[in-house]
């Protein structure tokens, strides 16, 4: 299985690459697909443009790589539109992921683009297909080649930007609504960190697929407004505001049933202090850094459930689960009920700077890498 789906969510990431701090490392190197690895040019009889991680902590480079036959198996071979950058894509290349592939390699697991050749026995995707894939590494190309599982067709009207930003974060965030908070229609539902990909997600689709009504909080006005549009009925400042205060205002004082918190540390103490009776609140990561304690007789006077979600382990666990919250999302873009947020799009050539606009803080939604 990829490093992909063995490892923590970003979210519980972020902290690591802002302080420096060195992750614990699997005790073998994982086994990555040959085709993911950079060999010399010499040996192959065609190339393509990749952002090459050479040398970890430092800029990738930009250079012509092999392009590989397509390997035996279930394989496909993908021309690559645009990479949804994760946070997990920074931190390997930074050394500090939990899996550390060999290096040369190529960052990238969020794919969208054509089909442009299959191995025998592949019978899902045809060549010319446009489509959105999970790849293990290998997405910051023009070219990479994934298996038949983690290929699903784009409806026709989805940009291959989109295609790029919607898989993880709208997969995360609607089997968390649904599966484990069991969002109902009209609940009031508080997001943090709502300006981020997973947290526009969980916006988009509480209010416009389950109905919900939602409170959005982000760090700044301009985050804010970005919430607004998605969808939120009221936004929180909480670089200047109380999230309990304005959530108590907004509810008459009920509180919110289901609370998706992103942050953790004092985010997560402040839910915790507005959640109404019988709430579920539901971890997704620790983006602030603390790893926040429940009281356990907070969750008995309130009779409230704590839950969490962790989306890549479904891969590995409840495959049948994970396909589907894919194939779910995507329907709801074909019915025109949810549009992905792409709050800005970097050219191949221009990748280091992609990562430094996500390390400033200044993203919001998905941020793009467009061949």
């Amino acid at each position: 299985m990829s490093a992909l789906f063995r490892c923590p969510p970003e979210v519980l990431l972020r902290s690591a690459i802002r302080q420096g701090q060195n992750l614990t490392r699997n005790a073998q190197t994982p086994k990555l697909h040959r085709c993911l690895q950079v060999s010399p040019v010499s040996s192959a009889r065609s190339t393509h443009r990749a952002a090459v991680c050479t040398e970890l902590g430092k800029p990738l480079k930009l250079q012509e790589v092999p392009t590989e036959e397509l390997c035996t198996g279930q394989k496909v071979r993908l021309s690559i539109k645009g990479c949804g950058i994760n946070y997990s894509d920074l931190l390997m290349a930074a050394g500090l992921y939990q899996d550390k592939p060999p290096l040369p390699f190529i960052p990238g697991a969020e794919v969208a683009g054509d089909v442009i050749e299959v191995a025998e026995g592949v019978t899902s995707v045809s060549k010319g297909d446009r489509v959105v894939a999970m790849a293990a590494l290998g997405g910051f190309a023009e070219q990479c080649i994934v298996d038949e599982e983690s290929v699903f067709r784009m409806p026709d009207s989805m940009s291959y930007e989109e295609g790029a930003a919607v898989v993880i974060s709208y997969g995360t965030a609607w089997l968390g609504l649904t599966r484990r908070a069991n969002t109902k229609p009209g609940e009031t539902v508080l997001v943090t960190a709502a300006a981020g990909a997973v947290g526009l997600a969980t916006v988009d689709l509480a209010t416009n697929v389950i109905g919900a009504k939602v409170i959005g909080a982000a760090g700044g006005p301009e985050k804010c407004k970005v919430v607004a549009d998605k969808g939120a009925i009221g936004t929180i400042d909480y670089n200047t505001q109380s999230i309990r205060d304005v959530v108590k205002e907004m509810t008459d004082d009920r509180g919110a049933d289901v609370i998706c918190d992103a942050v953790g540390g004092d985010v997560f103490k402040q839910c915790l202090r507005c959640i109404a009776w019988e709430g579920r609140i539901l971890v997704i990561g620790f983006a602030g850094g603390d790893i926040p304690k429940i009281p356990a007789n907070i969750l008995l006077v309130k009779n409230i459930s704590a839950v969490g979600l962790f989306w890549g382990n479904y891969r590995i666990n409840d495959e049948s689960t994970h396909r589907k919250s894919i194939q779910d999302v995507l329907g709801f873009y074909q019915e025109g009920k949810i549009k992905p947020h792409v709050g800005k799009t970097f050219s191949l050539d221009k990748a280091n700077e992609a990562f430094m606009y996500i390390n400033q803080r200044k993203s919001t939604g998905k941020v793009v890498i467009t061949m």
